[in-house]
Protein backbone atom coordinates (compact mmCIF):
# COMPACT_ATOMS: atom_id res chain seq x y z
CA UNK A 1 0.00 0.00 0.00
CA UNK A 2 1.40 3.52 -0.72
CA UNK A 3 1.09 6.22 1.70
CA UNK A 4 -0.13 9.46 0.67
CA UNK A 5 0.93 12.73 2.46
CA UNK A 6 -0.06 16.52 2.18
CA UNK A 7 2.40 18.28 -0.36
CA UNK A 8 4.69 20.83 1.81
CA UNK A 9 3.51 23.81 0.57
CA UNK A 10 -0.01 23.22 1.52
CA UNK A 11 1.05 21.69 4.44
CA UNK A 12 2.72 25.22 6.10
CA UNK A 13 -0.38 26.78 4.36
CA UNK A 14 -2.74 24.50 6.87
CA UNK A 15 -0.57 25.15 9.69
CA UNK A 16 -0.64 28.96 8.94
CA UNK A 17 -4.41 29.08 8.57
CA UNK A 18 -4.76 27.75 11.83
CA UNK A 19 -2.20 29.97 13.69
CA UNK A 20 -4.41 32.60 12.55
CA UNK A 21 -8.11 30.60 13.62
CA UNK A 22 -6.12 30.14 16.72
CA UNK A 23 -8.02 32.48 19.18
CA UNK A 24 -11.11 30.89 17.70
CA UNK A 25 -10.18 27.84 19.75
CA UNK A 26 -11.48 26.97 23.40
CA UNK A 27 -9.95 25.33 26.22
CA UNK A 28 -11.97 23.27 28.11
CA UNK A 29 -12.85 25.86 31.23
CA UNK A 30 -13.91 28.00 27.91
CA UNK A 31 -10.99 30.17 28.13
CA UNK A 32 -9.10 31.21 24.70
CA UNK A 33 -6.36 28.21 23.71
CA UNK A 34 -3.28 29.92 22.90
CA UNK A 35 -2.45 25.91 20.96
CA UNK A 36 -2.84 25.02 17.09
CA UNK A 37 -5.18 23.19 15.29
CA UNK A 38 -3.19 20.86 13.11
CA UNK A 39 -5.55 18.25 12.03
CA UNK A 40 -4.07 16.60 8.82
CA UNK A 41 -6.47 16.72 5.81
CA UNK A 42 -5.93 14.52 2.47
CA UNK A 43 -5.01 16.42 -0.78
CA UNK A 44 -4.78 15.59 -4.49
CA UNK A 45 -1.45 16.88 -4.66
CA UNK A 46 0.46 14.37 -2.58
CA UNK A 47 4.28 13.33 -1.21
CA UNK A 48 5.40 9.56 -1.08
CA UNK A 49 5.83 8.94 2.77
CA UNK A 50 7.22 5.37 1.94
CA UNK A 51 10.58 4.48 2.35
CA UNK A 52 11.85 4.56 -1.41
CA UNK A 53 15.29 4.01 -2.54
CA UNK A 54 16.58 4.52 1.47
CA UNK A 55 14.99 7.63 1.73
CA UNK A 56 11.27 9.21 2.91
CA UNK A 57 9.86 11.81 1.09
CA UNK A 58 13.32 12.27 0.00
CA UNK A 59 14.73 13.83 2.95
CA UNK A 60 14.63 11.21 6.11
CA UNK A 61 17.34 7.90 5.92
CA UNK A 62 15.35 4.52 6.14
CA UNK A 63 15.46 1.46 6.02
CA UNK A 64 12.11 -1.30 6.24
CA UNK A 65 9.60 1.78 7.88
CA UNK A 66 7.34 4.24 6.21
CA UNK A 67 6.83 7.93 7.32
CA UNK A 68 3.10 7.88 8.69
CA UNK A 69 2.88 11.72 9.21
CA UNK A 70 5.27 14.17 11.25
CA UNK A 71 3.48 17.26 12.99
CA UNK A 72 6.33 20.12 14.34
CA UNK A 73 7.17 21.05 17.41
CA UNK A 74 5.30 24.47 16.72
CA UNK A 75 2.41 22.54 16.76
CA UNK A 76 2.06 22.12 20.24
CA UNK A 77 2.85 25.81 21.11
CA UNK A 78 6.81 24.67 22.39
CA UNK A 79 10.48 24.85 21.74
CA UNK A 80 11.71 21.33 22.10
CA UNK A 81 9.88 17.77 22.21
CA UNK A 82 11.10 15.05 25.24
CA UNK A 83 9.47 11.82 25.96
CA UNK A 84 6.58 10.35 24.25
CA UNK A 85 4.17 7.23 25.25
CA UNK A 86 1.26 6.03 24.13
CA UNK A 87 -3.08 5.38 25.32
CA UNK A 88 -5.75 2.88 23.59
CA UNK A 89 -8.75 3.63 24.37
CA UNK A 90 -10.46 0.30 25.49
CA UNK A 91 -13.94 1.32 24.70
CA UNK A 92 -13.35 2.97 21.03
CA UNK A 93 -10.11 1.58 20.55
CA UNK A 94 -8.75 4.69 19.03
CA UNK A 95 -4.76 5.32 19.68
CA UNK A 96 -3.62 8.20 21.55
CA UNK A 97 -0.02 9.78 21.28
CA UNK A 98 1.08 11.74 24.84
CA UNK A 99 4.42 13.94 23.71
CA UNK A 100 5.89 15.56 26.31
CA UNK A 101 7.38 19.22 25.67
CA UNK A 102 9.27 21.60 27.50
CA UNK A 103 6.10 23.49 28.20
CA UNK A 104 3.75 21.04 28.21
CA UNK A 105 2.00 17.46 27.81
CA UNK A 106 0.32 17.34 24.53
CA UNK A 107 -2.23 14.27 23.36
CA UNK A 108 -2.76 14.01 19.62
CA UNK A 109 -5.32 11.68 18.29
CA UNK A 110 -4.04 9.04 15.81
CA UNK A 111 -6.92 6.55 15.37
CA UNK A 112 -6.93 8.08 12.14
CA UNK A 113 -2.95 8.12 10.73
CA UNK A 114 -4.42 10.07 7.31
CA UNK A 115 -5.98 13.00 9.87
CA UNK A 116 -4.66 13.14 13.42
CA UNK A 117 -6.00 15.16 15.25
CA UNK A 118 -4.00 17.52 17.71
CA UNK A 119 -6.07 17.28 20.73
CA UNK A 120 -4.62 20.21 23.24
CA UNK A 121 -2.51 19.72 26.48
CA UNK A 122 -1.89 20.33 29.97
CA UNK A 123 0.58 22.68 30.50
CA UNK A 124 3.26 22.23 32.90
CA UNK A 125 2.91 22.71 36.68
CA UNK A 126 5.63 25.29 37.04
CA UNK A 127 8.00 26.82 34.63
CA UNK A 128 9.21 25.22 30.81
CA UNK A 129 11.72 21.96 31.57
CA UNK A 130 13.71 20.51 28.88
CA UNK A 131 12.61 16.98 30.95
CA UNK A 132 9.02 15.26 31.02
CA UNK A 133 8.02 12.28 31.39
CA UNK A 134 4.83 10.67 31.25
CA UNK A 135 3.24 7.38 32.04
CA UNK A 136 -0.64 5.71 31.52
CA UNK A 137 -1.95 3.85 34.11
CA UNK A 138 -6.12 2.56 33.93
CA UNK A 139 -6.47 5.71 31.47
CA UNK A 140 -5.23 7.98 33.39
CA UNK A 141 -1.87 9.73 32.36
CA UNK A 142 0.96 10.57 35.48
CA UNK A 143 3.18 13.37 34.30
CA UNK A 144 6.39 14.70 35.92
CA UNK A 145 8.90 17.41 34.88
CA UNK A 146 12.53 17.74 36.21
CA UNK A 147 14.33 21.54 35.57
CA UNK A 148 18.16 22.00 35.50
CA UNK A 149 17.99 25.46 37.55
CA UNK A 150 16.74 23.44 41.06
CA UNK A 151 12.73 24.01 40.51
CA UNK A 152 11.45 21.35 43.11
CA UNK A 153 7.79 22.06 42.94
CA UNK A 154 6.33 20.55 40.26
CA UNK A 155 4.66 17.14 41.38
CA UNK A 156 3.19 14.21 39.65
CA UNK A 157 0.53 15.90 37.48
CA UNK A 158 -2.48 13.91 37.21
CA UNK A 159 -5.03 13.52 33.55
CA UNK A 160 -7.79 11.48 33.15
CA UNK A 161 -7.80 10.10 29.23
CA UNK A 162 -11.34 9.60 28.94
CA UNK A 163 -11.78 13.45 28.48
CA UNK A 164 -10.15 13.22 25.16
CA UNK A 165 -13.04 11.23 23.69
CA UNK A 166 -15.20 14.86 24.11
CA UNK A 167 -13.39 17.10 22.25
CA UNK A 168 -15.04 19.25 20.47
CA UNK A 169 -12.75 22.10 19.29
CA UNK A 170 -9.55 21.10 19.52
CA UNK A 171 -6.59 22.07 20.34
CA UNK A 172 -7.90 22.62 24.14
CA UNK A 173 -6.21 23.68 27.10
CA UNK A 174 -6.43 21.43 29.93
CA UNK A 175 -6.54 21.66 33.65
CA UNK A 176 -4.99 18.22 35.49
CA UNK A 177 -7.28 15.98 37.43
CA UNK A 178 -5.06 16.26 40.26
CA UNK A 179 -1.45 16.99 41.44
CA UNK A 180 0.74 15.16 44.17
CA UNK A 181 3.14 18.38 44.60
CA UNK A 182 4.97 16.58 47.60
CA UNK A 183 7.04 14.27 45.25
CA UNK A 184 8.78 17.87 43.78
CA UNK A 185 10.83 17.12 40.59
CA UNK A 186 11.22 13.93 38.56
CA UNK A 187 13.15 13.22 35.85
CA UNK A 188 11.14 9.83 35.22
CA UNK A 189 8.20 8.29 36.17
CA UNK A 190 7.33 4.31 36.01
CA UNK A 191 4.41 2.49 36.39
CA UNK A 192 3.92 -1.15 36.91
CA UNK A 193 0.55 -1.84 35.66
CA UNK A 194 0.33 -5.29 37.48
CA UNK A 195 0.72 -3.46 40.61
CA UNK A 196 -0.99 -0.51 40.52
CA UNK A 197 1.96 1.62 41.93
CA UNK A 198 4.07 4.60 40.19
CA UNK A 199 7.82 5.11 41.07
CA UNK A 200 8.90 8.51 40.38
CA UNK A 201 13.03 8.24 40.12
CA UNK A 202 15.41 11.28 39.17
CA UNK A 203 14.20 13.65 41.87
CA UNK A 204 16.22 15.94 44.20
CA UNK A 205 19.09 14.57 45.90
CA UNK A 206 18.69 16.35 49.30
CA UNK A 207 15.49 14.81 49.44
CA UNK A 208 14.05 11.68 51.67
CA UNK A 209 15.44 9.08 49.00
CA UNK A 210 18.42 10.96 48.23
CA UNK A 211 17.12 10.91 44.75
CA UNK A 212 16.15 7.09 44.48
CA UNK A 213 12.34 5.98 43.86
CA UNK A 214 9.24 7.35 45.22
CA UNK A 215 6.62 4.75 46.05
CA UNK A 216 3.38 6.06 44.82
CA UNK A 217 0.09 3.77 45.24
CA UNK A 218 -2.88 4.53 42.30
CA UNK A 219 -5.45 2.83 43.57
CA UNK A 220 -7.47 6.11 43.70
CA UNK A 221 -6.65 7.22 40.65
CA UNK A 222 -7.12 11.00 41.24
CA UNK A 223 -5.72 11.06 44.64
CA UNK A 224 -1.86 9.18 44.28
CA UNK A 225 -0.50 8.54 47.82
CA UNK A 226 3.29 8.59 48.44
CA UNK A 227 3.67 5.34 50.60
CA UNK A 228 7.37 5.18 51.10
CA UNK A 229 10.44 4.90 48.66
CA UNK A 230 14.22 3.54 48.14
CA UNK A 231 17.29 5.76 49.49
CA UNK A 232 19.67 2.99 49.66
CA UNK A 233 20.42 3.18 45.58
CA UNK A 234 20.53 6.60 46.19
CA UNK A 235 19.95 8.86 42.86
CA UNK A 236 18.19 6.88 40.42
CA UNK A 237 18.25 7.91 36.52
CA UNK A 238 15.74 5.72 35.59
CA UNK A 239 14.24 2.55 36.50
CA UNK A 240 11.81 -0.71 35.18
CA UNK A 241 9.56 -2.63 37.24
CA UNK A 242 8.19 -5.25 37.11
CA UNK A 243 5.83 -8.62 39.26
CA UNK A 244 8.50 -10.86 38.47
CA UNK A 245 8.02 -14.04 36.05
CA UNK A 246 11.30 -14.83 34.77
CA UNK A 247 13.66 -17.60 35.42
CA UNK A 248 14.82 -17.12 38.77
CA UNK A 249 11.98 -19.14 41.19
CA UNK A 250 13.53 -17.32 44.61
CA UNK A 251 11.71 -14.27 42.89
CA UNK A 252 8.55 -14.94 41.16
CA UNK A 253 5.59 -12.72 42.34
CA UNK A 254 7.68 -10.73 43.61
CA UNK A 255 8.01 -6.91 42.45
CA UNK A 256 11.19 -6.34 40.96
CA UNK A 257 13.03 -2.53 40.61
CA UNK A 258 15.77 -2.65 37.77
CA UNK A 259 17.53 1.05 38.65
CA UNK A 260 19.59 2.60 35.93
CA UNK A 261 21.77 4.66 38.48
CA UNK A 262 24.35 6.69 36.91
CA UNK A 263 27.15 4.37 37.32
CA UNK A 264 25.39 0.90 38.33
CA UNK A 265 22.69 -1.14 37.61
CA UNK A 266 20.37 -2.08 41.03
CA UNK A 267 18.37 -4.90 41.62
CA UNK A 268 16.03 -4.36 44.13
CA UNK A 269 12.83 -6.31 46.04
CA UNK A 270 10.19 -3.39 46.20
CA UNK A 271 7.17 -6.12 47.23
CA UNK A 272 6.84 -4.74 50.73
CA UNK A 273 6.99 -0.78 50.58
CA UNK A 274 8.19 -0.63 54.29
CA UNK A 275 11.00 -2.57 53.54
CA UNK A 276 12.87 -2.45 50.39
CA UNK A 277 16.20 -3.89 49.94
CA UNK A 278 18.78 -4.40 47.47
CA UNK A 279 19.13 -7.57 45.93
CA UNK A 280 22.49 -7.17 43.98
CA UNK A 281 24.03 -4.39 41.72
CA UNK A 282 26.18 -4.67 38.75
CA UNK A 283 28.62 -2.11 36.96
CA UNK A 284 30.42 -2.85 33.47
CA UNK A 285 34.09 -1.57 31.54
CA UNK A 286 34.00 1.41 29.78
CA UNK A 287 31.11 3.52 31.85
CA UNK A 288 29.88 6.60 30.90
CA UNK A 289 26.74 7.37 32.46
CA UNK A 290 24.25 4.20 33.05
CA UNK A 291 21.00 5.67 31.94
CA UNK A 292 18.33 3.28 31.29
CA UNK A 293 17.61 -0.56 30.08
CA UNK A 294 14.78 -2.59 29.00
CA UNK A 295 13.86 -6.60 30.18
CA UNK A 296 13.51 -8.85 27.18
CA UNK A 297 10.25 -10.66 27.71
CA UNK A 298 11.17 -13.49 28.73
CA UNK A 299 13.11 -11.25 31.67
CA UNK A 300 16.28 -13.57 31.07
CA UNK A 301 18.47 -10.46 29.95
CA UNK A 302 18.03 -6.92 30.94
CA UNK A 303 19.70 -4.58 27.71
CA UNK A 304 21.18 -1.12 28.82
CA UNK A 305 22.28 2.01 27.60
CA UNK A 306 24.86 4.17 28.59
CA UNK A 307 24.27 7.46 27.30
CA UNK A 308 27.49 9.38 27.46
CA UNK A 309 30.01 6.20 26.40
CA UNK A 310 29.83 7.22 22.68
CA UNK A 311 31.03 10.84 23.05
CA UNK A 312 33.87 10.47 26.26
CA UNK A 313 34.90 7.22 24.98
CA UNK A 314 34.51 7.08 21.22
CA UNK A 315 32.82 3.98 20.83
CA UNK A 316 30.03 3.27 18.03
CA UNK A 317 26.51 3.37 19.64
CA UNK A 318 26.38 0.65 22.23
CA UNK A 319 24.18 -1.36 23.79
CA UNK A 320 24.89 -3.40 26.94
CA UNK A 321 23.51 -6.87 27.86
CA UNK A 322 23.30 -8.54 31.07
CA UNK A 323 22.33 -11.95 31.96
CA UNK A 324 19.90 -11.82 34.86
CA UNK A 325 18.68 -15.56 35.07
CA UNK A 326 19.90 -15.48 38.98
CA UNK A 327 19.10 -12.14 39.91
CA UNK A 328 21.22 -12.36 43.02
CA UNK A 329 24.27 -12.93 40.83
CA UNK A 330 23.80 -10.71 37.74
CA UNK A 331 26.40 -11.25 34.74
CA UNK A 332 27.79 -9.75 32.04
CA UNK A 333 26.37 -10.98 28.50
CA UNK A 334 27.92 -8.63 25.95
CA UNK A 335 28.48 -5.37 24.51
CA UNK A 336 25.96 -4.79 20.97
CA UNK A 337 27.71 -2.28 18.76
CA UNK A 338 25.81 -0.49 16.20
CA UNK A 339 27.12 1.04 12.78
CA UNK A 340 26.76 4.51 13.65
CA UNK A 341 28.50 6.95 15.86
CA UNK A 342 25.52 8.20 17.59
CA UNK A 343 24.34 8.47 21.51
CA UNK A 344 21.73 6.14 22.68
CA UNK A 345 18.83 7.12 24.40
CA UNK A 346 15.35 5.30 25.80
CA UNK A 347 14.84 1.66 24.22
CA UNK A 348 12.08 -0.88 24.76
CA UNK A 349 11.94 -4.46 23.64
CA UNK A 350 8.45 -5.37 21.83
CA UNK A 351 8.63 -9.73 20.90
CA UNK A 352 12.23 -10.01 19.15
CA UNK A 353 12.64 -6.34 18.80
CA UNK A 354 14.55 -3.54 20.34
CA UNK A 355 13.26 -0.08 19.66
CA UNK A 356 15.91 1.94 20.39
CA UNK A 357 15.79 6.03 19.87
CA UNK A 358 19.20 7.08 19.13
CA UNK A 359 19.67 10.67 19.47
CA UNK A 360 20.87 11.40 15.90
CA UNK A 361 20.56 8.01 14.60
CA UNK A 362 16.74 8.28 14.52
CA UNK A 363 15.00 5.17 15.75
CA UNK A 364 16.84 1.90 14.98
CA UNK A 365 15.19 -1.36 15.19
CA UNK A 366 17.56 -4.61 16.45
CA UNK A 367 16.84 -7.82 16.01
CA UNK A 368 17.33 -9.73 20.04
CA UNK A 369 15.93 -13.32 18.82
CA UNK A 370 19.60 -14.49 18.94
CA UNK A 371 20.43 -12.26 22.06
CA UNK A 372 21.50 -16.01 24.05
CA UNK A 373 24.06 -16.50 21.69
CA UNK A 374 25.69 -12.97 21.75
CA UNK A 375 23.86 -11.91 18.79
CA UNK A 376 22.06 -8.72 17.72
CA UNK A 377 21.47 -7.31 14.43
CA UNK A 378 20.14 -4.15 13.33
CA UNK A 379 16.81 -5.07 10.83
CA UNK A 380 15.18 -1.69 9.71
CA UNK A 381 15.67 2.11 10.90
CA UNK A 382 13.99 5.70 10.67
CA UNK A 383 16.76 8.76 11.04
CA UNK A 384 14.57 11.22 11.92
CA UNK A 385 17.19 13.63 12.15
CA UNK A 386 18.72 13.43 8.23
CA UNK A 387 21.63 15.59 8.67
CA UNK A 388 24.71 13.40 10.21
CA UNK A 389 24.74 10.54 12.88
CA UNK A 390 27.70 12.63 15.03
CA UNK A 391 27.27 12.44 18.98
CA UNK A 392 25.18 15.20 20.40
CA UNK A 393 22.33 15.16 21.77
CA UNK A 394 19.46 16.45 19.28
CA UNK A 395 16.57 13.99 17.30
CA UNK A 396 14.93 10.84 18.64
CA UNK A 397 14.88 11.03 22.10
CA UNK A 398 11.88 8.71 22.77
CA UNK A 399 10.58 5.48 21.08
CA UNK A 400 6.91 3.83 21.80
CA UNK A 401 6.37 0.76 19.81
CA UNK A 402 3.36 -0.91 21.76
CA UNK A 403 0.94 0.14 19.92
CA UNK A 404 -1.48 -3.20 18.43
CA UNK A 405 -1.67 -1.32 14.99
CA UNK A 406 1.83 -1.11 14.68
CA UNK A 407 2.10 2.30 14.73
CA UNK A 408 5.47 3.63 16.41
CA UNK A 409 5.96 6.91 17.99
CA UNK A 410 8.96 8.88 17.56
CA UNK A 411 9.27 12.02 19.28
CA UNK A 412 12.57 14.29 18.27
CA UNK A 413 13.73 16.89 20.48
CA UNK A 414 13.67 19.65 17.28
CA UNK A 415 11.24 18.01 14.55
CA UNK A 416 8.36 17.10 16.98
CA UNK A 417 5.77 14.24 16.35
CA UNK A 418 7.12 11.33 13.98
CA UNK A 419 4.72 7.81 13.73
CA UNK A 420 6.53 5.29 11.40
CA UNK A 421 5.26 2.23 10.34
CA UNK A 422 6.75 -1.14 8.82
CA UNK A 423 6.74 -0.94 5.60
CA UNK A 424 4.50 -3.83 3.93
Amino acid sequence: MRLKFLSRRRFYFCILCSLILTSCSNDDDGAASQETDTTMETDPETLEGACTNGLALNTYPCNGYDLIFNMPVSTFNALEVNDSWGWTDPETEKEYVLIGTDRNTAFVDISDTANPIYLGNVPTATISSPWRDVKVYNNHAYIVADNNDGEDSHGLQVFDLTRLRNVTNPPQVFTPDARLAEIGRAHNIVINESSGYAYAVGGNRANAFAGGPIFIDLENLKAPVIVGGFAEGEYSHDAQVVTYSGPDSDYTGREILIGSNEDEVVIADITDKSNPFTISTITYANLGYTHQGWFTEDMRYFILGDELDEQRLGNNTRAIIFDFTDLDNPLFHFDYFANNTSIDHNGYVRGNRFYQASYRAGMRVIDISNISNRNMNEVGFFDTFPDDDGTDFNGAWNVYPFFKSGNIVISDIERGLFVVKKSN
